[in-house]
């Protein structure tokens, strides 16, 4: 292990990170952050990094606060992080600026599916402060990652001032807990897991045959099974089917899933899916029988599309659901920080 992995300080937020980041219903693939401040230091998640490695591989970049927190008061400040982080082997999140505004010393940032299966609806705030009510919480509207976040968080925060919450509902999006030490934050995460916890409901299992007969591009299964559920699960097929609900969902698995339905074969679909959207799909659900995902998918869009499962099983189709519009997905989609992240999670296939 690296010597900035080594330092005592660290030792915490590594087993911290490494542990949420191994659990998939908190983090998926790459998504996720966490940090610690010391001093003048902000060591925050490096951009593209799995947490769930944080004990094998260098994982962290130290940045100096002030100056993150100076480059906060300007319109370009993501541009302003990249310069400051400039000469690093690696780039800081995507998140960074929202984490050197939280006054809290340690913060983490999951992609919770419980949380998500209540941010996603149009009611969620509503919904929220009969859940939340005993605990120290903000309710975050949808903006993109990055200083428009951050911004948004700080108007949440100044709404409050100057109390300081301590538990960020992001909607669409997931959580930010922040806190003295490790153990503090963890036993805030697990509380708000607690009140947010959906059951998850049995899916029909998946068809192989089916699927074969109707593959005629070589497309592979998913690499986590219960990813299947997208397609046998008819509450499931259509949240999945349906457009954009969170921001990995439109990075890395596109705007939309190909529908292959009864009788047709993937080609068709896909033909359909490019023609109808411009843009190849990174998935296929074959109705009633399962999931084929494109060929040299990454493992982060693999990670990514068994989570949009977890989160689809947690509803129950009757929930009014806040969708991303096209220009929200267009901004994820075309933005260079996260295009950065797609190749990364290419180049760990």
């Amino acid at each position: 292990m690296n010597a900035v992995a080594n330092a005592e300080f660290l030792t915490d937020l590594i087993a911290f990170s490494a542990r949420i980041g191994a659990e998939p219903l908190l983090v998926q693939g790459g998504g996720g952050n966490t940090s610690l401040k010391r001093g003048d230091d902000l060591w925050v998640k490096a951009s593209g990094t799995w947490l769930a490695h944080a004990r094998e591989r260098e994982l962290f970049v130290r940045l100096p606060l002030s100056q993150v927190r100076a480059a906060l008061r300007h319109d370009d400040a993501e541009a302003r992080i990249v310069d400051i982080a400039r000469g690093l082997p690696l780039r800081p999140s995507i998140e960074t600026s929202l984490h050197a505004l939280l006054p809290h010393r340690v913060v983490a940032h999951v992609h919770s599916v419980n949380a998500l299966a209540w941010a996603v609806r149009k009611d969620a705030q509503e919904r929220m402060r009969s859940l939340l009510t005993d605990l120290n919480w903000a309710w975050v509207p949808y903006r993109r990652p990055g200083h428009p976040l951050t911004r948004a968080v700080a108007a949440a925060i100044d709404a409050r001032a100057p109390d300081v919450p301590d538990v960020l509902v992001l909607a669409n999006h997931g959580l930010v807990v922040g806190g003295e030490d490790c153990a503090q934050v963890a036993a805030r995460l697990e509380a708000v897991e607690r009140r947010l916890l959906r059951a998850q409901r049995l899916a029909p299992p998946s068809q192989p045959e089916r699927l074969r007969a109707a593959n005629d591009l070589a497309w592979q299964p998913p690499s986590e099974p219960l990813a299947h559920a997208l397609a046998t699960d008819a509450i499931a097929r259509r949240i999945a089917a349906d457009g954009v609900l969170y921001p990995d969902h439109a990075v890395f698995l596109g705007a939309r899933a190909a529908v292959v339905g009864a009788g047709e074969r993937l080609s068709q679909a896909v033909e359909r899916c490019l023609r109808e959207r411009g843009a190849m799909p990174a998935f296929a659900l074959v109705e009633d029988a399962g999931v084929l995902v494109a060929p040299e998918s990454s493992t982060g869009a693999q990670a990514m599309l068994h989570c949009l499962a977890l989160l689809a099983l947690r509803l129950n189709g009757d929930e009014p659901l806040a969708r991303l519009d096209a220009d929200e997905v267009a901004a994820l989609v075309d933005w260079d920080a996260e295009a950065y992240r797609r190749a990364l999670a290419r180049s760990m296939n």
